[in-house]
């Protein structure tokens, strides 16, 4: 089992003649993913040659895509003035997920997209401006890399893309059930909240770990939910403990004003809701492989 991505996910990528389309499809493709067309209106009819002999279809849109292979993944490889109009041509498929990598989509677009795909209510969005998606050794959707750990039973959800790596490989002795890099803008398609809730019904999932950073109360919102909803182990790392007030930090939500959504606030909210943080990546790995063996 895994969450929202396992190995019978039938994978669409919309803008993958691109050149970061290309790129990511060949690593999707390596990795065991099932690929099974593209969508570009211009490119339509045509085939695209990958590794080992793969051609994969293009089509003139998601709604075709998913009528001739029976796709219900979408990853989003599209500039970000295109990226709207993608994601409403993925809801109005009813394409049951859609991964938006693309980085520096106008919140008004997103905030948009997201409240049309919530009206709608058949399209779970995750991103924009995230990793993607990956249950190791089943399907990965996105530019998380495939070969920095295994199958396992943590769960992982985490704002931050560099982190997502980073807990991945140092956890890697243990494996993931699904590491899911949600996106670090304002607006964000799938919360923290959601993970937690999937992986908290997740048979496979025995443990959690959740990356958060500062700027914004996402944190201390999960942390309400851990207490109230969440019975499995989990562990946490805010980053940005040295940041300065006031200071806009790279991704677009973490600004921090005041007390409200800084670190030290963020990890006194989940340590409260029973939630061991970390003050390092590694420090929080640690935590985590001590419940691991505590779980037996």
């Amino acid at each position: 089992m895994a969450i929202f991505l396992t190995h019978d996910s039938h994978v669409i990528v919309q803008g993958m003649t691109g050149s970061e389309g290309m790129k990511h499809t060949q690593r999707m493709l390596r990795s065991g993913t099932r690929v099974v067309g593209g969508v570009n209106p211009r490119k339509a009819g045509q085939t695209v040659d990958f590794e080992d002999g793969v051609q994969v279809p293009v089509f003139g849109s998601v709604a075709e895509a998913m009528e001739a292979t029976g796709a219900n993944v979408s990853v989003l490889f599209v500039p970000p003035a295109f990226t709207k109009a993608a994601v409403v041509e993925a809801v109005d498929a009813g394409m049951p997920l859609a991964v938006v990598i693309t980085e520096g989509v106008p919140v008004q677009d997103t905030a948009e997209f997201f409240s049309y795909a919530q009206d709608k209510g058949t399209t779970r969005i995750i991103g924009p401006n995230c990793p993607g998606l990956i249950s190791p050794e089943q399907s990965n959707a996105g530019i998380i890399p495939a070969d920095i750990t295994g199958p396992g039973r943590i769960g992982l959800v985490s704002k931050s893309g560099t982190l997502t790596y980073q807990m991945m490989y140092e956890l890697k002795e243990i494996g993931f059930s699904t590491a899911v890099g949600i996106g670090g803008d304002p607006i964000i398609g799938t919360t923290h909240i959601d993970c937690l809730q999937a992986f908290q019904d997740d048979p496979d999932t025995d443990a959690i770990v959740m990356i958060g950073e500062i700027g914004g109360d996402a944190e201390e919102r999960a942390a309400a939910y851990i207490k109230d909803n969440v019975t499995k182990p989990v562990v946490g790392y805010v980053a940005g403990f040295t940041a300065p007030e006031g200071k806009t930090m790279g991704h677009a939500g973490a600004i921090v004003s005041g007390s409200s959504g800084t670190a030290a606030a963020k990890k006194e909210a989940l340590e409260a809701a029973g939630v061991k943080v970390g003050k390092t990546p590694s420090e929080t790995a640690e935590l985590m492989r001590e419940i691991i063996a505590g779980l037996g």
